[in-house]
């Protein structure tokens, strides 16, 4: 049986995401954006948003952001620059006309752009390899976004993404910095874990 430690939840999960065909990723992909697009955003004004490294098969959040445009064209889409050696990112408007370019994770970040404050932002849409049924997720292991969500306001809607439903069992290292998801969206499933959302 799997043990539920981040870093044995970290391999069996970035492994089994790797092993998607490019048809069942997109398949899910598709699948997730159904079911982002029943998930309420009016009354957002700052939305962040992660882009994909697709070489690791990460949820096609460039799917989420023409659909965010297209029915929420009010809602600013702001993503991150990260910086590496710090373990911090950078907040910047992700204007629909950005030059892209990958950083050196692959990770495609706008070239330059206007700095937003953290605590404007009012929905992160964040990236996971995996999840429980209490709102923990498992991400990479450098703590930004934990690192981020703590310059956040106390409010910000915390949204996380992933491909695959919550875990069987909970996540049993978690510890006093991880801050825990109040939604989680799945191609086949929405779930809500705090009373706010």
């Amino acid at each position: 049986m799997m043990q539920h430690t981040k870093k044995d939840i970290r391999k069996a999960y970035n492994d089994k995401r790797l092993a998607l065909t490019e048809e069942e990723w997109a398949i899910l992909n598709m699948d997730l954006l159904l079911q982002f697009s029943n998930f309420a955003l009016e009354g957002i004004q700052y939305l962040h948003i992660f882009l994909p490294i697709l070489s690791r098969k990460e949820v096609d959040t460039f799917l989420l952001a023409v659909w965010i445009r297209e029915h929420y064209p009010t809602i600013q889409l702001v993503t991150s620059q990260s910086n590496f050696e710090t373990n911090d990112m950078r907040h910047v408007i992700w204007y629909d006309d950005a030059v892209l370019q990958e950083n050196a994770y692959g990770i495609p970040e706008p070239v330059g752009g206007d700095d937003v404050n953290p605590l404007l932002i009012d929905a992160v849409l964040i990236p996971m390899l995996a999840f429980d049924e209490n709102g923990h997720r498992v991400g990479y292991g450098k703590g930004m976004y934990d690192r981020f969500l703590s310059l956040c306001k106390p409010k910000v809607l915390k949204i996380g993404l992933s491909l695959f439903d919550s875990l069987p069992a909970p996540i049993t290292d978690i510890y006093a910095g991880d801050i825990s998801l109040d939604v989680a969206i799945t191609p086949g499933s929405t779930y809500y874990f705090n009373s706010k959302s």
